[in-house]
């Protein structure tokens, strides 16, 4: 437990300095994340870096991370990137005379979408020309709140199991806590800047951060489960992976990116 507070506040300071920054560190940060995130989604499905369909994930990532708009770039849109990756990764199924299989190549597809667009709408989110910063702090201040509140009211009040056969230390008390803390942290943001976000929005963001969020962990958990897993990795001593930290936030930022309740 000492390991992995100790670990989490220098990373997590460091990403807060980052994130204030902005620039080119905040993007820097965000691309080599993705780009280690996709290794450990390659390296989980067992399949090898340099491996053709693995190459042609990493692409499809490197597509929706890089700023390509900042270097007067214009690259097709969200969906005809995923449209052309399933036909090269559909087509590789038959260059290698099935050595890819099908399968392989749906995991490929999904693995670039989950992790490239995830990262992608967080960087989008921080380069809204107005209040990029704030909107950042509010997904991010939503999704940290539901964590610490899990794990704390979970601790406390925890009796009901929420999804044992998925996650067996999860509660229903801790799953309400973290709304409950979502909510609360969403409602100081809109009664601190109230010319930026009305309380009754961000409320709405606060619920859906929290419940997105927990899903997000979910879904990691139980993707990990099926590969008979405990980490997608060993970048932070005590936390685990990239997909570890991060499960929460390839899921919110994009919904609240899609769902129009970030101005992008």
């Amino acid at each position: 437990m000492r390991q992995r507070i100790i670990t989490g506040v220098i990373a997590g300071a460091g990403f807060i300095g980052f994130t204030i920054a902005g620039g080119w560190l905040y993007t820097g940060l965000l691309i080599l994340l993705a780009l280690i995130g996709t290794t450990e989604y390659v390296r989980m499905n067992g399949v090898a870096w340099s491996h053709p369909s693995a190459l042609l994930g990493y692409a499809g990532v490197l597509l929706f991370v890089l700023p390509w708009s900042e270097w007067g770039i214009v690259i097709p849109s969200v969906l005809a990137i995923v449209w052309m990756l399933a036909f090269l990764l559909l087509a590789l199924t038959v260059v290698t005379k099935n050595k890819t299989t099908i399968d392989g190549a749906a995991l490929m597809l999904l693995g670039a979408l989950y992790v490239g667009y995830g990262f992608a709408a967080m960087r989008e989110v921080r380069q809204i020309e107005d209040h990029g910063l704030l909107w950042t702090f509010i997904a991010f201040g939503c999704i940290w709140a539901s964590d610490i509140g899990a794990y704390f009211m979970g601790r406390a009040f925890g009796k009901t199991k929420l999804w044992p056969s998925i996650s067996p230390n999860k509660t229903v008390e801790g799953a309400l806590g973290g709304v409950l803390f979502s909510l609360i942290v969403s409602a100081v943001f809109a009664l601190s800047v109230p010319e930026v976000i009305s309380l009754p929005k961000a409320l709405v963001i606060g619920l859906v951060a929290a419940v997105a969020g927990q899903f997000g962990d979910l879904i990691q958990s139980a993707y990990k489960r099926v590969r008979n897993i405990k980490d997608t990795g060993a970048l932070l001593p005590g936390h685990g992976g990239v997909l570890d930290r991060c499960d929460s936030w390839l899921i919110v930022f994009p919904l609240l990116v899609l769902t129009e309740l970030l101005p992008v």
